[in-house]
């Protein structure tokens, strides 16, 4: 593992141990002074209450996705032509009355201009593609910076109990979705479905911060977060199911049954308001959704393990290849990110035009690789065509190399952007080729061997059903998620008949990119861009005392129990420290007062700056401040002998923002530990 500590600053650390202990003193301190018939009415409503939270970020996450779903569509239209009737509709709403190839309400911009012209048709493309992309990038640049990347390695840390002030905002949340509507519409090798996640947990804070409740607690906070991100997943997929194993698998560090169910909940809202909305208008939560009703034989394993084997090689090779994309974006094109987005988006669209599977939206691609070829016809773009497979086939390999490329360079760049479905279309087209070849294989030779389970009047092999395996394969590869991907795609097709399968080529997916590059793509963002993640740490063997890792004593500010005055106390308040150990005369930890809480008290009494304040309970003088009530007289204490792997797990189970390491004979404090000293002593020894 290797990474910085880059970031390790703008985020703050939750002490999850006192925000439960003040969470719980909030709840019983009104009880105490309620009537015992009032007391009921309080807890039914404190229950509801999550409830409402939990309906509200689900119905505006199905709103908002189904709005920009509709916003992609009309924009990644806008770029072949226009509604002459209704300008405002895409392709599919402007011939929705009409017969395939008998609409004459949809123009493309040549004819929209009156010539026959494809240069035109081109040039037009490009640049409509072109002006989408850097509109994007220049909105996110100067209105919400943290709205750009896909924001699921911000999420994992946030999860895992650090703060980033504004990442989650109402700001946040509005570039994001305008952003993400453009940057997929442009034509760039992204998707949305993992921004949803984003956008998702955004929804939630912004609600539940209306809400005292989930305002004052980081551990409320984190329930609703966690539930949204689970949302987020479901409404990209159209996988309630899906969405929260994916939350549970990836995202959440701490993922409690009162979460998991609140999680379900929410995604169930979320699924049923995008249904409700119906952005497709076919029924289906998203447009790649299929159904497979033929089976599978044995001697198609074989395929299906090459379709694993690349799954696994493409998503290692492209986080390898797209880490040092990212580190030559930092070091080279810092200053240059919306002229970078805009030559991006030129060279992408150029290219991806030449090709007929590249040239459409990605989500419209899968839908057409993913769909089984109906008897007697031919396919989009002549997929189902036997006479046309070889030049199919040609054409899905181009397809997967240029998407590969365009992924690699794209994602990361300074705009909203996922890597799912990129990946899914990279795998499914793969996938595609694979069953094309494989069915060519069989039309020449029927009477091999290893043909002879195939049923003599029925289509022996389905090409959209490798195109499903690919999507899966690939995704897996980048990821690293296994349960969920599976999950998730059966979910999109209800192809029961191909769990098997699935599971096969995802395992085999996830064990070669595992031989490729350990950990997924979040993963190794996280340790690139020096984010705060403890989770990241499983494998890893600290065969040191905590006295190794720790802030020693003479650089860490202390608060003496008695004889401090205001001015020292106003003086240390203003560090960046979090907090402070309070200690005795002879320097035993009696405790460990807030920063922040200390600030307040301070400000609020209005005492001179030659005013005494007392620390202990049993101090009661005249004209002395007694601020014993702020100070948490049990922190969490350890001897300096004791493993780094203690206290790793102490952070993890516990949750403390920092943990004190005490002399073993007098209690006396040596020295401070915190997460991010954990974090940064791994990372600096690799």
């Amino acid at each position: 593992m290797s990474g910085s500590t880059a970031r390790f600053d703008e985020f703050e650390t939750v002490d999850w141990i006192h925000d439960g202990a003040k969470e719980r003193r909030r709840q019983t301190e009104p009880q105490r002074h309620t009537e015992p018939r009032h007391q009921l009415l309080l807890r039914a409503y404190n229950a509801i209450e999550s409830w409402v939270v939990v309906t509200l970020v689900g119905v505006l996450i199905g709103i908002n996705t189904a709005i920009i779903s509709i916003a992609t569509e009309w924009l990644s239209d806008a770029k072949l032509g226009v509604c002459r009737s209704s300008w405002w509709l895409n392709e599919k709403f402007c011939c929705w009355e009409h017969k395939a190839g008998e609409c004459t309400s949809w123009s493309t911009w040549d004819h929209a201009m009156g010539t026959d012209t494809v240069f035109l048709r081109y040039m037009a493309f490009v640049a409509l593609g072109t002006v989408f992309a850097t509109t994007c990038a220049w909105l996110v640049r100067v209105y919400a910076p943290l709205a750009a990347g896909s924001g699921l390695p911000e999420i994992k840390a946030i999860l895992g109990g650090f703060v980033l002030r504004g990442f989650m905002g109402f700001s946040t949340l509005v570039m994001k979705s305008v952003g993400l509507a453009l940057a997929v519409g442009s034509g760039l090798s992204v998707g949305k479905e993992g921004p949803a996640v984003h956008m998702g947990c955004c929804v939630g804070n912004v609600v539940s911060r209306n809400f005292a409740r989930y305002r004052r607690s980081a551990a409320r906070q984190r329930e609703i977060v966690s539930a949204a991100a689970a949302a987020g997943v479901a409404v990209a997929f159209g996988a309630p199911v899906g969405g929260v194993m994916f939350s549970l698998e990836d995202l959440s560090s701490r993922f409690p049954r009162k979460t998991l169910w609140r999680s379900f909940f929410c995604a169930l809202i979320a699924t049923v308001s995008l249904q409700a909305m119906d952005p497709f208008r076919t029924g289906k939560l998203v447009m790649f959704q299929a159904a497979y009703d033929r089976d599978w034989h044995v001697f198609e394993l074989v395929f299906f393990v090459i379709i694993g084997v690349f799954g696994g090689a493409y998503g290692g090779m492209c986080i390898r290849l797209n880490l040092k994309v990212a580190a030559f974006r930092k070091k080279h094109l810092a200053k240059w990110a919306v002229a970078e987005v805009a030559v991006l988006a030129a060279a992408t669209t150029a290219v991806t035009y030449v090709n007929s599977y590249t040239r459409e939206d990605m989500g419209e691609l899968l839908s057409y690789l993913l769909q089984e070829c109906k008897e007697g016809s031919k396919g989009w773009n002549n997929m189902c065509d036997a006479s046309q497979a070889s030049k199919v086939a040609w054409s899905l390999a181009a397809a997967t190399v240029i998407r590969a490329v365009g992924t690699v360079l794209a994602y990361g760049c300074k705009v909203p952007c996922g890597i799912f479905v990129p990946s899914m279309a990279i795998g499914a087209s793969f996938g595609r080729l694979v069953g094309t070849l494989a069915q060519m294989l069989h039309r020449a030779h029927p009477s091999w061997h290893m043909f002879a389970q195939c049923a003599p009047d029925t289509p022996c092999i389905t090409p959209a059903t490798y195109a499903f395996l690919g999507a899966a394969a690939a995704m897996c590869g980048v990821t690293k998620v296994t349960v969920s991907v599976v999950v998730i795609m059966y979910e999109l097709t209800g192809a029961l008949n191909f769990l098997v399968p699935t599971v096969i080529v995802v395992m085999i997916a996830r064990i070669v990119g595992d031989m490729v590059v350990e950990g997924g793509i979040s993963e190794q963002l996280i340790l690139l861009n020096g984010l705060p993640f403890l989770d990241d740490m499983e494998d890893e063997v600290l065969d040191v005392p905590v006295a190794a890792l720790m802030c020693r004593v003479y650089d860490v500010h202390v608060v003496r129990e008695q004889g401090m005055v205001a001015d020292e106390v106003r003086r240390i308040v203003t560090t960046d420290v979090r907090g402070f150990p309070v200690v005795d005369d002879v320097g035993r930890v009696t405790g460990y007062v807030g920063c922040r809480a200390l600030a307040r008290a301070v400000a609020d009494a209005g005492i001179d700056q030659s005013a005494t304040i007392a620390f202990d309970q049993s101090v009661h003088r005249a004209g002395v401040l007694q601020l014993s009530a702020l100070v948490d007289s049990s922190p969490v204490t350890v001897r300096p002998q004791t493993s780094a792997e203690t206290v790793i797990e102490i952070f993890r189970k516990l949750g403390p923002r920092v943990i004190l390491v005490t002399s073993e004979d007098d209690g006396q404090l040596e020295g401070l530990v915190t997460r991010k000293d954990i974090l940064r002593h791994v990372r600096s020894q690799h």
